[in-house]
């Protein structure tokens, strides 16, 4: 899902009479920026929350949770003299995950336009709004949990503008023109039933995710010979 497998790691408890460690592990959330993901400083505004979901020896194999925006780059975007649209809609993806998509876009000014302000009206806002439900409804029904945590976290502009903004951006243009648009939040509703096997293709198969149970044990290691005296 991410360029960046091992991301770091977390404390947790001995286990000790009753009280297993792993119990404490499992469903625990870790919060880290996009940019130590996949290796691009541009889309490190992006915080992404992952779930711990399956203990495999000391390696914890999490799954996608929430994805955010960090506040500076909110606030940095919310400027005067533009209107501000937002929009949001539940999808159900082909897995089974009922997601709800935030999409955040600002007016932007016309090509040779002299007038100070660019506020939109609010029947061009309702029309803009209609085409963000459409698109976003339309790109997470088509896909899997992965495929739309790729869409709104890959970089398809020279802003790190997600390919469904890109998209919405488009749409728009002939209603008002756009700038600055993003899908600002997912958040994850409901999840179906947990399916450790899933998880394991996710993470690229038992191997890949630190199981070696039934590997062939190496037969390279040599007892060092019996010192004469200590």
């Amino acid at each position: 899902m991410f360029d960046v497998r091992q991301v770091g790691k977390t404390l947790v408890n001995r286990t000790q009479g009753l009280r297993n460690a792993n119990d404490s592990l499992l469903g625990r959330v870790v919060e880290m920026s996009l940019g130590d993901l996949s290796k691009d400083e541009s889309r490190s505004f992006r915080k992404i929350q992952l779930k711990v979901d399956e203990i495999q020896g000391k390696n914890c194999l999490t799954n996608f949770y929430r994805m955010d925006m960090t506040t500076d780059k909110l606030r940095s975007m919310v400027k005067k003299w533009q209107s501000l649209i937002e929009a949001f809609v539940d999808v159900k993806t082909t897995d089974g995950y009922l997601v709800r998509l935030f999409a955040v876009s600002f007016t932007s000014r016309r090509r040779n336009q002299i007038k100070k302000t660019t506020y939109a009206q609010a029947a061009q806002i309702r029309q803009i709004r209609k085409k963000m439900f459409e698109i976003m409804t339309e790109e997470a029904v088509a896909c899997d949990l992965k495929e739309l945590v790729a869409k709104v976290t890959s970089s398809a502009s020279q802003s790190a503008q997600d390919a469904i903004a890109v998209r919405i951006e488009k749409a728009c243009q002939g209603i008002y023109p756009l700038q600055n648009t993003y899908t600002r939040k997912v958040k994850i509703l409901k999840a179906p039933k947990f399916d450790v096997s899933a998880l394991l293709a996710l993470h690229g198969g038992a191997n890949a995710a630190g199981d070696d149970t039934g590997a062939k044990a190496s037969k390279d290691f040599v007892e060092p010979a019996i010192q004469a005296s200590v």
